[in-house]
């Protein structure tokens, strides 16, 4: 058997045992979904959204990309972004990285990594502005996760900076944001930070909708 057949072999098998429990589990999840969350997660294999927070199938809206970032040029993140807000009208965002990340340890290697670079980059941005902290932290490991810290924590403000979320906060009062890391030696996940629409930033990031507040125009 060919590595790829047991995924279809596995496939049938968990679609028989999901009927055997309801036998109007894909009728009822075909008709639409209504997700509370956006997950904005690492593409790290390691890494199920849904396992990592025993949810159930339809609760989290997920986007993934190499460690976890929010490019403001990104247009694949900001037409999930844009949907998730607009049409599902999630209540939470999560923003979750991990420690042990592979696209936070390439970024501090100075190695080249090909067209990477151009990712990678962002993530040289947040080592950049947290060089002196970084710096001083000499065991290596320790210094990429809190790297891993640090960069969820850039991402969840640059959330915040897209007119997508300060439109819905000015109009909805939702979501929140969340920042949060997985730690993959124990399972468990870190909180730390959260946003809402009280939260306060540069005001140079900030949208000004008066004009025409129905209007999103350009993102």
């Amino acid at each position: 058997m060919k590595a790829y057949e047991k995924l279809l072999l596995e496939n049938k098998a968990w679609a028989q045992e999901k009927l055997q429990i309801d036998g109007k589990y894909f009728e009822n999840m075909s008709k639409g979904q209504h997700p509370g969350y956006l997950w904005i997660g690492c593409s790290d294999s390691r890494i199920s959204a849904n396992e990592i927070t025993n949810s159930e199938t339809g609760e989290i809206f997920v986007h993934r990309n190499i460690a976890n970032l929010v490019s403001h040029t990104d247009l694949n993140l900001l037409s999930v972004l844009q949907y998730a807000v607009e049409e599902l009208e999630v209540n939470h965002i999560i923003i979750c990285g991990h420690y042990g990340c592979s696209g936070i340890k390439a970024s501090m290697d100075m190695q080249h990594h090909g067209l990477m670079n151009k990712w990678l980059w962002n993530i040289k941005n947040v080592y950049r502005q947290h060089t002196d902290e970084l710096s001083g932290i000499t065991d290596q490991e320790k210094r990429s996760d809190r790297l891993s810290e640090l960069n969820v924590k850039e991402q969840v403000l640059n959330l915040a900076k897209t007119s997508i979320i300060q439109h819905a906060w000015g109009k909805q009062k939702k979501p929140c944001l969340h920042g949060w890391i997985y730690d993959m030696k124990s399972g468990l996940i870190k909180d730390i930070l959260k946003m809402d629409h009280n939260s306060e930033i540069e005001d140079i990031y900030k949208f000004n909708f008066n004009r025409n507040p129905d209007h999103y125009g350009f993102y």
